[in-house]
């Protein structure tokens, strides 16, 4: 981990952030909406975007926290998370599992990290830095 001043703050908010994204992949897909017809055309393509871009978000929120020599760390625990999740919507009676999940989740990762390695990552320090100066 970076030399992060809140540290402990960022631990838990990606806690946070991990548990809010495993319980939008559990939840129902169509409990809150009226046209649950249009709805399910529209998640079938929607679905692999949606993966690919929540994984890329979680990849550049890892990469701000860790070295970029940690990067590959990164990837391969949200490839692991990537398959919790799948294995937990095959556990509910109402969602299912994809390989095709699995395959947008790691093309996620792999533009995720590659925005952090473009200039980025480490985003947190900064983000701090800024924060102490706004303080003082």
């Amino acid at each position: 981990m970076l030399p992060l001043q809140y540290a402990p703050r960022w631990r838990s908010a990606s806690i946070v952030l991990l548990l809010v994204v495993l319980l939008a992949a559990i939840s129902p897909a169509v409990w809150f909406w009226p046209d649950r017809v249009r709805i399910l055309s529209w998640l079938a393509t929607f679905d692999k975007w949606a993966h690919a871009a929540t994984f890329a978000l979680l990849a550049v929120w890892f990469a701000g926290q860790y070295r970029p020599r940690s990067y590959w760390r990164i990837a391969i625990g949200l490839v692991g998370y990537g398959l919790l999740i799948e294995i937990c919507q095959r556990m509910v009676g109402y969602r299912t599992a994809e390989w095709l999940d699995i395959a947008a989740d790691a093309t996620g990762i792999i533009i995720g990290l590659a925005i952090a390695t473009a200039g980025i990552g480490g985003w947190s320090l900064r983000f701090e830095s800024w924060l102490i100066r706004k303080r003082a």
